[in-house]
């Protein structure tokens, strides 16, 4: 019979890596230093490299961001759900 993994991978046990595996304080740091460099070449006279290096700062922070809140919200989630089974004492 045909190999048709392509159809459907979960069913067949295969799971997708996770997207990243950076936490917010790397995410943040990496940011924060992407500006520092990003002046640091504009002072030194380098200004088309500085605005690519600086231009990396936004979506660094931004994702840092979008991390730490979907964090938040899933632990808020998680906190007012209930399994279903509940406990008579």
């Amino acid at each position: 019979m045909e190999n048709l993994n392509f159809i459907d991978p979960l069913l067949h046990g295969i799971t997708p890596n996770p997207a990243s595996k950076l936490s917010v304080r790397n995410l943040v740091c990496a940011g924060i230093s992407t500006l520092v460099v990003g002046a640091v070449l504009k002072k030194a006279g380098h200004s088309k490299t500085a605005a690519v290096v600086g231009g990396l700062a936004l979506p660094l922070l931004a994702s840092a961001c979008y991390k730490k809140l979907s964090k938040i919200s899933k632990d808020k989630k998680a906190e007012t759900e209930s399994s279903g089974i509940e406990y008579n004492h």
